[in-house]
Order: C-alpha cells, then structure tokens, then sequence
C-alpha cells in the first residue's frame, strides 16, 4: 500500500488493496442493512412500550340488570363536523342546525365529545362504536378490515342497518351476519364538486329501506325487532372540510344539509314506529383544522358535537352554578369538565354536559339494555340517561364490571407469562370493591353506589394502563444499551476506515488476528448471553420482537468488545495525543451536541432556525468577504439568502391559500436558476471560484437549448397552477386534459436534468429547474416561494466551502491537486476521497440543519395534521387515499431531494467519501433519535404524546430517508465535476 501526501503536508486518502477494499465495501454493505433493521425494529419498540393493543379476548360480558328504556338506536355521525361550526350562531342569530338546536332546547341533551389524537375517521369510529382507543399503528393497517377483530355495539345488536362511506362501513359491518349495510362508490369522494350530496345519498337510501318494508315483510320483521341500530354515515363535511375548508359556505352550507336531513329522517322514523321508543344520538368521529385537515390534538379536532335525544334520554335543563363548576374529571385531551360554552354558541342557560368520545358506546348499549362491548374503557355519563336511581346504578354496576373484567384479563394473561409477577397493588382486593358496590345498591344508596362505581372505574383504568407499560422498563433499557452500541460501532468503524487516526484497515485486520482467540471467547460469551435472555423471553411468552430488540443489542456489543485490540489502541492514542489536540476534540464534541440540542428544540419551536440562519447569514458573509481577496457580490448573496430562509420559520405552519402567489414564485424560481446560472460571468475570475465556475467543456448551445427548455416547462407550470385553481373556484371538475397535463409536466421535467452539463452548477440549476414544475403544481401557498429560498441558500453553501477551500491551511486544496497527478484512471474513485478530519464534522451537520429545515421550512411535519390535502387537487380530486398519499409525500421530498443533491456536490467538491459522511449523519441523526426516545410521553395532553411519537418517528425514518435519498440523488449528481476534478497541474 501507498499514500500520498498533498501540499499541506497533511495526509491524502491511501490506496487500498483490491481485497481491503472488498473487505470495506462489504462490511459496509452489512452495515447499512443492519442500520435500516435496527432503526425500523427500534422504531416499532415505541408501540409495544407505550401502545399495544388494548384488546384482550377471553372477557365475558356483562349485562345491565335494568329494563332497556329504548327498542333501537339511531346513529348519526357527521364525519370531520367541528363542535363550533355546529353550535355557534351565524351573523343574524340564526343557527345552521334549527332543527338540533330545538332538540337542545326542548328534547334531548347537548355537550362536547372529545376525541382522541389521531382524530382520523377510523380511529374516531371505532371510539364512538367500539368504546375503546384504538392504538395509533392500527391506522396504518388499513382502512377496510380490522387489524384485529373486536366487538362494537354493532356486533351486540339483535340486528344493524348502516349507510354511507365505503371506507368505515367495512371496518364494522364487513364481517356481521346481522348487519344490513349499503355504501356509495368510492368514485362519489370528489374533491371538486359539493360533497353534500353524500349525506343526501346516505338520507335517502335509509327513507328507501323503510319504503321497501312496506311491501318485503321479512324486511319489517326485521325493522320491528328490538336491539336495533340504525347507523347513517354522513361524509359530506368531511370532504367539503378538506377541500374548501371548514370556514367556506360550502363547508357551513352542509351543516345545514345535515340537519334538514336529520330532521326528515327523525319525522320519518317517529311516523314509521310511532312507538316513543327511538333513541337518537348525533356526533361526529373528528373535527377539522381551519387549513383543512385533522389528525393532531388541536381542539378544532378534538372538539366534536353530541346531541342525544327520545327514549331513555333526559329533558334539557336549565345550568346552574353547580352544573357548570368544574368537578376534577379530566377528558382524554386534558380538557376539563364543562369548560365554559362560548358566548357565540348562546347556549349558556342550557346545561351542557361533555364525555369522552368512548362514553358514546356504554351510552348506546345500556338505551338498549346490551353489555357493553367487551373491550369497551368508556364511562357511562349518567347524565344522558332518563332511569331512576335504581337502574342508574345498576347499569353503573355493569359498566364498572365489564371494565374490570378486562383488567382481570389482563392480569391473569401477564402473571401467566411472567417468572416474577408484579401486581397492580392498588386492586390487589377487587372483590371488596364490587361486594361494597352489591351491598350499596342492596340497601338502596344508590348515590353512594354511584360514586363507588366511579372511583372504581377509575382504579380499573388507572390497572389497564399499568398492564400497558408493564414491560416497558426492560424495554427502555434494551433499546437504550442498542442504540448506544451502534453508535459506537459507527464511530469505530468511521475511525478505522475513513480517517488517519490510526492504521490502515487491513493492518488493523491483521493486528485483529493476533488476539483472535480473545475475539472467539467474547463472541461465544455474547451467543450464550444471547440464548439464555431467549429462553427467558420464551418461557415468559413473549412477543416475537422482544427476542430481536435484545438480539441486536447484544450482537452490537459483542461487535464492539470483540475488536478490544483496536479500542486498546485507541485509547493509548489518545493518552499520548497533544492537549491541543484532546482540547479541540472535546471543542468540537461540545459544539456538535449542542447544535444537534438546538434542532431537538426546533421539532418543538420552529422559530428556532430563524436565528440560526439569522446568524449564519452573518458569519457566511463575513468569512467570505474576508478570505477571499477583492469585492465581489458573494459575501452579500450568502448574507441575503440565509435572511430570506430566516422568514419562512416566522411563518403560520398553517398555509393560506394564495394563488398569485404560487405563480408569482414561478417567475423567481426562474430568475433563480438564470442567476445561478451566470456565475461565470459575475463571479471575478479568482482561484476562489476556480472550482466551480470552471470544469468540463460541453456544448453550450445544446446545455442552453435544455435551460430555455426547463424555463418554458416552469412557466407553463405556472399558467396550468392558475388555469387548475380557476376551475375549482367555480365549483367545476378539473378536466381530464388538465390532470394530464399537469401529470406529463411533472414527469417531463424530472428527466430533463439528466442530460444536462456535468458542471457543478449548471447541473444544480437543471435539477432545481427540474423538480420545479412538480412542486409548483403542488404548492398552495407561500412554500411555492420557500422552495427558491432554500436553493439560494443551498448555492451559498457550496460558495461558502469553496472559499474553505481557498484558505492556505485548507488541506482539501492540496489533496486535489496532489492525488491528480499520483493516481492513475483505474484509481478514480479513490483518489476522489481523502481523509475525513475533524474539521469536516461541519459538513454533516450543515446537512443534518439543512435537511430539517426543509421538514419544518413551512410546517410542523411533526403532526399528521400538516398534510395539506388541497396540495394534491391539480392532479387528483377523485378521493383516492394512497395516491394522495403519495403526492403528499412526493411534495415534502422535493426539498429533501435538492439539499441532498447540494450535499453530493459539496463532498464532491472537498474531495470526501461521500459513506463516510452518510455515516457521520448517522451518528448525528442517532443522537437526536435517542433524546425522543426518552421525550416520548404517555403522560400529558394527547396532543404532545402524539407529537412525541411522531417526533420519535421521524428521527428513526431519517436515517432510512437519507440512504434514499442519497440512492435517489445519485442518479442526477454521479458526474458532477469540478474545476478540482478537471486541473492538470499543481
């Protein structure tokens, strides 16, 4: 082996041997794969922590020993309707739901039902159905089936009639033998029409079933029976929500929709039976952001309508100071007991009374005389129910047994799988409990039994959430000791491979051989560690991830202890290293965790990166301005760029829509690229620039035929984001000719700058060209601007290393010059790289900035509520969920895509191995990954429980993300060339 030392006198990247190298690119190869599985195993270890699934099966149901006060129930839910839009009052005092405000005041019983984040249309269901929480993974199991099967009120039924959508009908009527259910094609979920008519669809064919009972008997049999429910789904505000949000006429004008046909079909069901023994409850799963969209704990999501009327509910009363005063019990977003109704609601004098969104479910089945359903953690609000003391607390007593009978489920499952078993002390004598409350009714304290019952309840939640996290103490422990050994490992193998810190990696092999009898006798010992914690996890029965989160932990530290000859060395090169050296170390250490510290604290305040770029603003220009010689435009273009990045964290993550605005930015992006473009003529002709100003020869005629080219797709990009907006305006379907279009341009352009110049930065510009027409068509707002912001301040960066470069200490001057006339062709790829020194941690974490500020630019990617599904509306309007999805997606890859892409041409450009980076950001990334770890909560509002999660989530994607990213990005930059690859002489 040979190396090379450059100008600076400092080391050049060595020449490795042909079998050294397999060695390397293979370990790396291992490595990578074994990162992917670790990050996708830990990520899904947040879910058996903190979120498995609350089913248990083996529970008996128990019936309220009480007369059901109702026949059958009829269901209303108005999926996406948000409690304000429904109560409060329009400008004239009149209500958009007449109808259900005379039932508050005359009939029935009014409040707030809170729902649980993801407020999305499953979860939202199956709370109001099948009375429990359901764990957020299951919303990515789809939408059609059950992940798991569970019970409902649906399934306690004597017999179910259900109408509406075809994405929630299934989920609870697919699999019911008992169950009559009719649904629209999906096709119907259009965008770009009135969805109103949905609700019509849903009001109609329910009055068409009573009409055709009429003349089929087994039809009115079934109809006549008691046990019955009667579910219509009501998607219209939903879709309308979405598309023309939830402020727009067309949003409110559906409200009205809703109540008109609530109130045809109450009349018409009242004449059908015209019994009195109807009960009617209406609500919705969620509600709806004002930007359009939901899934995060906002209260514009969490706040949904509940109005209860007919058999077995209660008159309305008059609120009064005790009614109203908050009695301690807390919801499951940390709202209070009947917070104050708002003065624009004007419903002060009527006594509200708020539940949990699971409450609904114990509600339905006791107006029915039903056991709950069996996984059902819902509290019977004894305020909607017309019983007397007596069967108030019967029906209380069957409440609090059902959720007892889970907790003892849970119980007996966990003792039976453990070898040390730790009950839940605080209902070690349950029996005690349930004999106090038998004996209460039994001489009639029903008020006392009541309360008894209610402190039960919330002992028996408080079990079910002990059994919850049961194991998440050893869980912690085993993810935390496998994220630190493989951090540990990279950093080894990061120092063995990819610096001079030591010896070669084929030395270190060959000094490995000589202990390795040492290395056996600590792998051996790690394999037996390894089965004896896989025995125990087997007698204990436990899931098939426990065994793989322990697996790697150990693998990873019999790894790192197996190679104690180069960790030896180490540290007696540190003992003998200079105090400068350990001083600058440390430094750099220091700096590194805070700034990864700063971006942990962006995920939580977004404003945090306008003063980084506040700030490097500042520092950019004056370092260039005053280390490179004469006056030039830079230093002010990399003070300008970093200042208008700065705005858009200033920004509401909330995006207005402004469609000027997103043609008007087509027209920067363009001045843009054309700006960059000629940075050969304004740049001075200084060594400082040499690198990319200067390269490869090429046509210019050809490369400037593809630019004006790329620059007609963005404008007409632009004209087509006016023409497909014009048409949605006006309430008309977008032409299949648009979609098309749109489609082909979006297309088109992403291929063109593959056959642009392989100059640095005319191939940066040709990709910002060429991704432009796609993220125009999906902007909606100010990020159409954000998107040329971030490219200025992507070519600051380059130009800001490049005057790196030019400093006479720089050591990446001289290893490009040196290794050009010390290697031959067959030695191209190596002699592009060098060693990674310490100064070149700024890169990585420049990315890692850089890379987040793209999440965060112009929202909180952080909540699900930050998709914008109007993004989507110029190539799709037809409710498709996975195609939408996908654009969503697309879009928030788009500036991902350019940061990568200036990343590959910055480690070009300094001549580094662009793996040895990828793993210095993983490094990075995984000491960010760790700190959510433990930020997760399952405590607090469920607004920061969810954003913990997804927090968490996005931190361990990340380094998934990146090695697609870069998989992605090397198609467009594998031959970019610099003034550096193309000199000839030193």
């Amino acid at each position: 082996m040979t190396a090379e030392a450059g100008i600076s006198g400092l080391p050049v990247r060595v020449r490795l041997s042909s079998t050294d190298e397999k060695w390397r690119k293979k370990k790396e190869k291992w490595m990578v794969l074994m990162g992917i599985v670790l990050h996708a195993v830990y990520m899904m270890s947040i879910f058996d922590i903190y979120f498995k699934s609350p089913i248990v099966h083996g529970i008996d149901p128990v019936t309220p020993r009480i007369t059901p006060p109702a026949e059958r129930v009829v269901l209303f839910i108005a999926d996406g309707l948000r409690a304000d839009k429904f109560f409060e009052l329009e400008t004239a005092k009149k209500s958009r739901a007449p109808f259900l405000r005379s039932i508050i005041y005359e009939k029935g019983r009014w409040g707030v039902s809170h729902a649980r984040p993801p407020t999305e249309s499953r979860p939202g269901h199956v709370a109001i159905i099948a009375g429990f929480y359901e764990d957020p993974s299951a919303v990515t199991k789809g939408w059609k089936a059950n992940p798991v099967e569970f019970d409902s009120v649906f399934n306690r039924s004597r017999h179910t009639f259900a109408f509406g959508s075809p994405d929630i009908l299934p989920i609870f009527c697919g699999g019911l033998n008992h169950c009559s259910w009719s649904s629209y094609p999906h096709e119907y979920e259009d965008f770009a029409t009135d969805a109103s008519f949905l609700d019509e669809w849903s009001f109609d064919h329910f009055r068409g079933l009573l009409n055709k009972s009429n003349e089929d008997h087994a039809l009115k049999q079934l109809l006549h029976q008691d046990k019955l429910v009667i579910f219509l789904h009501l998607l219209g505000c939903d879709t309308n929500g979405h598309a023309h949000r939830p402020y727009s006429l067309i949003y409110l004008n559906n409200v009205k929709v809703v109540d008109k046909g609530i109130e045809e079909t109450y009349n018409l069901i009242e004449e059908y039976f015209n019994d009195n023994r109807t009960a009617y409850i209406f609500t919705a799963d969620h509600g709806m952001s004002d930007k359009g969209s939901h899934g995060d704990g906002h209260p514009t999501n969490t706040d949904t309508p509940l109005v209860a009327w007919g058999a077995g509910i209660q008159k309305p009363k008059l609120a009064t100071s005790e009614s109203s005063t908050d009695i301690g019990f807390r919801f499951v977003d940390e709202h209070t007991h009947d917070m104050p109704t708002p003065p624009a609601w004007d419903l002060e004098s009527i006594e509200r009374v708020d539940v949990n969104q699971a409450d609904i479910a114990p509600l339905m089945t006791t107006l029915l005389g039903l056991a709950s359903p069996l996984n059902s953690v819902g509290s019977l609000p004894m305020e909607y129910l017309n019983l007397d003391k007596e069967e108030q607390a019967e029906a209380a007593f069957a409440n609090v047994k059902q959720i007892l009978n889970q907790f003892l489920r849970k119980s007996q499952l966990k003792q039976s799988r453990s070898l040390h078993f730790r009950p839940f002390g605080p209902l070690s004598k349950h029996h005690i409990f349930v004999k106090e409350i038998e004996k209460l009714i039994s001489s009639r304290q029903y008020e006392a039994a009541l309360h008894s019952a209610q402190d039960l309840i919330t002992l028996c939640l408080a079990g079910l959430h002990y059994f919850q996290t049961y194991d998440w103490f050893s869980l912690m422990t085993t993810i935390t000791m496998g994220y630190l050994g493989w951090m540990v490992y990279i950093i080894l193998h990061v120092l063995k491979c990819y610096t001079c810190f030591l010896a070669t990696p084929y030395e270190t092999r060959l000094k490995a051989g000589a202990n390795e009898v040492r290395n056996k006798r600590v792998r051996i010992f790690g394999g037996l560690l390894m089965v004896l914690f896989s025995i125990i996890l087997l007698i204990e029965r436990s899931p098939p991830l426990y065994h793989i989160y322990l697996a790697l932990a150990i693998f990873l530290w019999t790894e790192i202890f197996s190679d104690s000859s180069f960790i030896q060395a180490l540290w007696r090169a540190l003992q003998d290293s200079r105090l400068i050296s350990i001083a600058k170390l440390m430094a750099t250490c220091i700096v590194s965790f805070l700034i990864l510290e700063l971006l942990v604290s962006s995920f939580f305040e977004r404003r945090v990166y306008s003063g980084v770029f506040l700030i490097a603003g500042i520092v950019g220009a004056v370092f260039v301005s005053c280390n490179t010689p004469g006056l030039s435009m830079v230093p002010a273009f990399v003070w300008a760029s970093c200042w208008f990045l700065s705005c858009f964290t200033l920004m509401p993550a909330e995006i207005p829509d402004h469609t000027q605005l997103v043609v008007g930015s087509g027209i920067i992006l363009v001045l843009v690229a054309i700006f960059v473009r000629s940075f050969d003529c304004i740049l001075p002709k200084q060594d400082a620039w040499h690198p990319i100003v200067s390269g490869l020869k090429h046509k210019r005629d050809v490369s400037w035929k593809l630019f004006i080219l790329q620059v007609f797709l963005v404008i007409l990009s632009s004209g087509m984001v006016w023409i497909s907006t014009t048409y949605r305006a006006q309430r008309r379907q977008l032409l299949l000719f648009h979609q098309l279009i749109n489609w082909s341009l979006a297309g088109f352009s992403m291929v063109l700058p593959l056959f642009s110049s392989h100059r640095l930065l005319d191939r940066l510009s040709s990709i910002f060209l060429g991704f432009g027409p796609a993220f125009l068509l999906l902007s909606i707002g100010y990020e159409a601007l954000f998107y040329s912001a971030l490219a200025t301040v992507l070519v600051s960066w380059i130009l800001v290393e490049c005057a790196i470069l030019y400093l006479p200490f720089s050591e990446t001057q001289g290893v490009g010059l040196a290794d050009q006339n010390t290697f031959n062709k067959e030695d191209s790829r190596q002699r592009n790289n060098r060693f990674l020194k310490l100064s070149d941690v700024r890169i990585a974490l420049c990315f890692l900035i850089l890379i987040n500020v793209a999440f965060f630019g112009t929202g909180n990617v952080a909540s699900i509520a930050s998709f914008e599904i109007s993004s989507v509306y110029r190539f799709i309007t037809i409710f498709n969920p996975f195609i939408m999805a996908a654009l969503l997606l697309f879009k928030l890859f788009i500036p991902f895509i350019l940061v990568t892409c200036a990343f590959s041409a910055v480690t070009n450009l300094v001549k580094l191995p662009r793996l040895g980076c990828y793993f210095m950001v993983l490094l990075f990334s995984d000491v960010m990954t760790i700190h959510f770890f433990f930020l997760v909560r399952n405590t607090g509002s469920w607004m920061e429980i969810g954003n913990s999660i997804s927090h968490f989530g996005i931190m361990s994607a990340q380094v998934v993300f990146i090695l697609l990213l870069f998989a992605i990005t090397n198609i467009y930059t594998k031959d970019i060339q610099t003034g550096l690859s193309s000199h000839k002489e030193v």
